[in-house]
């Protein structure tokens, strides 16, 4: 009976050994940059600004280049997410030193390069969308399960000139249901814009509306 226990025992530390825990810098890390998303949507500027400068020092401090590298990207996926002006300088910057080819395929795709992007590194969803006619895109977008990355794909087709208003309102309601304010007022005053233009007043005073209501808040944050 002994035998069997000091058996069991052994079995237990040995799993246990086996078990690959991350390192604090990559836990802290990734820890740090869903954080930073969260408050980059919500309109959260300096949460938003501190939590990613935290990410970016735990993973530098390791001296880990492309993890550094990789988090740059995604800032600049995020801020493209809702039709910000971002170059992603400073991924191309680290990439020069050391990247991965996962990393710079999307780094072309989130900046419109999409002649040089491979499309086998790239998440398979965004693959499609790179080779599907421009007619098929709403419904490849909206088969897009998680809402960031679906976010970030109607925004890069609008600007590629491309978006309808069907995209617009895909946009719009994704960034609504998931209480990105940041996103959802830049996508109802696009929409604003379009119905303005077509003279359309319902559509138009039921945009304002919504408008008015995420402003409120939203010019409360810092």
């Amino acid at each position: 009976m002994r035998a069997l226990l000091v058996s069991a025992c052994l079995v237990l530390l040995t799993a246990c050994g086996s078990k690959v825990v991350p390192p604090d810098w990559k836990a802290d890390s990734a820890d740090l940059v869903e954080r930073y998303k969260k408050h980059e949507l919500r309109g959260e500027n300096i949460l938003a600004d501190r939590y990613f400068e935290q990410a970016v020092n735990a993973s530098g401090g390791a001296g880990r280049v492309a993890e550094t590298a990789r988090l740059w990207l995604i800032h600049c996926a995020v801020r493209r997410a809702s039709l910000a002006e971002d170059a992603c300088s400073e991924y191309r910057d680290l990439a020069k030193i050391e990247t991965t080819d996962e990393d710079r395929a999307y780094y072309h795709f989130v900046t419109l390069n999409w002649a040089e992007v491979q499309p086998a590194h790239l998440p398979k969803h965004y693959a499609a969308l790179l080779s599907g006619p421009a007619d098929k895109r709403h419904a490849q977008i909206t088969d897009i399960n998680d809402p960031l990355s679906r976010l970030l794909a109607v925004s890069l087709v609008v600007q590629r000139g491309e978006g309808d208003d069907a995209l617009l309102a895909l946009a719009t309601e994704t960034a609504s249901y998931e209480g990105w304010k940041r996103p959802l007022l830049v996508y109802l005053k696009l929409s604003e814009q379009r119905a303005s233009a077509r003279q359309d007043a319902a559509a138009l005073a039921a945009l304002q509306a919504r408008i008015r209501l995420v402003e409120q808040p939203f010019s409360a944050v810092p």
